[in-house]
């Protein structure tokens, strides 16, 4: 659902009007990734499968986080536009959190994912 809502083609307006969903997704794959954070580090499982749900977890967790912090740093930089050096270190900021969002965030999550599966499955 979330990549269709961002590569399908379309009117800007239909997009815009689906946008409340996208962010109801967001914070529902927030919630469940701090449930399985949560119910990972108290449960007594293996410690390389606790390590790869928490993992999972921490990743589902960080992609809203380092979303809102991209577009924060950004604004900031923004705004600092007339000081050099702070518009500098805003970009750099706002670029690294679009990074380990973009990036980051989903690669962290399949590893956990899979490592997971694979270490339940052998038990």
């Amino acid at each position: 659902m979330l990549l269709a809502f961002f590569v399908s083609p379309g009117d800007l307006s239909e997009k815009r009007s689906l946008f409340s969903v996208v962010v109801i997704l967001a914070i529902i794959f927030f919630l469940l990734g701090a449930a399985l954070v949560y119910l990972s580090w108290e449960s007594k499982l293996e410690k390389k499968l606790k390590v790869f749900l928490i993992l999972t977890g921490a990743s589902a967790i960080g992609f809203p986080v380092f979303v809102i912090l991209h577009n924060f740093f950004y604004a900031l930089g923004v705004l600092a536009g007339n000081i050099v050096v702070l518009k500098s270190i805003m970009e750099f900021l706002h670029a690294a959190f679009f990074l380990i969002g973009l990036i980051g965030c989903p690669i962290g999550f399949l590893i956990g994912a899979i490592g997971s599966i694979v270490k339940f499955n052998r038990k």
